[in-house]
């Protein structure tokens, strides 16, 4: 899968968010945008600022365009409130879930698990991040890689882990499981999915 390998702190200074524990730490040094006239930017338009909630949207969860756009017009056919399906699309991708269930520090990192083989879902392996889970589906480790050093590790800061309403975890066993599709009150969300909807809308 395509995504951005760049500077990742300069994408957090870029919107003023922290997405990992070392961006905190990045903006704590330097709070303002990157490049030369980072610290003096002018006034925003409505359409920069539609832009940059859906690109903040598509660093967020790890996607290209091209793939943002197809779920948003998934959800644009869909009954009810497009941003919140929008969120609750993008936040049922199996990276995403492994991301929530403490599996994984980053959605980064979970990626990356996922795509070498260390997630199985409902007993089987599933190596494609965007995989979209469903409720009712267990999410664990593959018993195949319960033996290394990623796993050893991950059992004792997992012990920790506060997973979100939607989800339950049994950490002991590094297992979770969907048991709804979020929704807007459930998700820690810093997007607001209506200026996303009017960029699309334009």
């Amino acid at each position: 899968m395509a995504r951005y390998t760049g500077p990742k702190a300069k994408k957090a200074r870029r919107f003023g968010e922290a997405f990992t524990t070392k961006d905190s730490k990045v903006l704590m040094k330097r709070n303002y945008a990157p490049g030369v006239h980072g610290q003096s930017q002018g006034r925003v338009s409505e359409y920069g600022t539609q832009l940059r909630e859906k690109q903040k949207a598509k660093w967020t969860y790890g996607i290209l365009e091209r793939q943002f756009r197809k779920y948003f017009e998934e959800a644009s056919k869909k009954k009810g409130v497009t941003g919140d399906t929008l969120l609750a699309i993008l936040e049922s991708r199996l990276d995403n879930v492994v991301y929530r269930l403490g599996l994984a520090e980053t959605r980064a990192q979970a990626r990356q698990i996922v795509s070498h083989g260390f997630i199985v879902v409902n007993g089987k392996k599933v190596n494609i991040p965007s995989y979209r889970t469903r409720v009712g589906e267990t999410i664990s480790i593959n018993e195949n890689k319960r033996k290394a050093k990623y796993i050893e590790t991950l059992k004792q800061k997992i012990k920790n882990v506060k997973t979100q309403e939607w989800l339950e975890l049994q950490a002991q066993e590094l297992t979770g499981k969907v048991l709804s599709t979020p929704n807007p009150e459930q998700i820690e969300n810093r997007i607001n999915t209506q200026l996303i909807v009017e960029y699309y809308s334009r």
